[in-house]
């Protein structure tokens, strides 16, 4: 008997603006690591979930926009922090509606007891889940979540 051997899973990490100066920037809110350090962190845990991981990340909305629009096909979810366009980008929300790959939004810091403007997030409603305030482990989190939901889903 011939075994079925499927293709891994595929997941899009995006990262929006500012991201990319993690380890420097408030290391007393994001932490420490830079973004290089998270995505090899993805990387290794997408290794032990037998999942592509694809990182990404972008100071430009229509970027990442695009980036989503792409994953089309590609990817069969999506893991994004959006950094400050979770609370302003009506564009990205409906970019990830619009592709309806199972999407899991991450942040490093907890939101909520944050500043009044960054408890509102346009991406909350259409995900299928929301981690924030675990630094670095809000990732893995998310991306063991949407791998256990795309699963269990498919």
């Amino acid at each position: 008997m011939q075994e079925l051997i499927l293709d891994p899973l595929s997941v899009l990490v995006l990262h929006g603006p500012n991201l990319n100066l993690l380890g420097q920037r408030e290391p007393g809110i994001y932490g420490s690591l830079t973004l290089s350090q998270i995505n090899r962190q993805l990387e290794t845990e997408g290794q032990k979930l037998a999942v592509k991981v694809f990182t990404m990340q972008s100071n430009h909305e229509g970027v990442l926009v695009d980036a989503i629009h792409d994953a089309l096909g590609k990817h069969q979810g999506i893991l994004i922090n959006a950094g400050a366009y979770t609370h302003t980008s009506i564009a990205l929300r409906d970019a990830i509606a619009a592709v309806s790959l199972p999407t899991v939004e991450v942040h490093l810091s907890n939101i909520y007891k944050r500043e009044e403007f960054r408890h509102h997030s346009y991406i909350a409603p259409i995900a299928i889940g929301q981690i924030s305030g675990f630094g670095v482990q809000s990732y893995i989190l998310g991306l063991q979540a949407l791998v256990l939901y795309l699963r269990q889903n498919m």
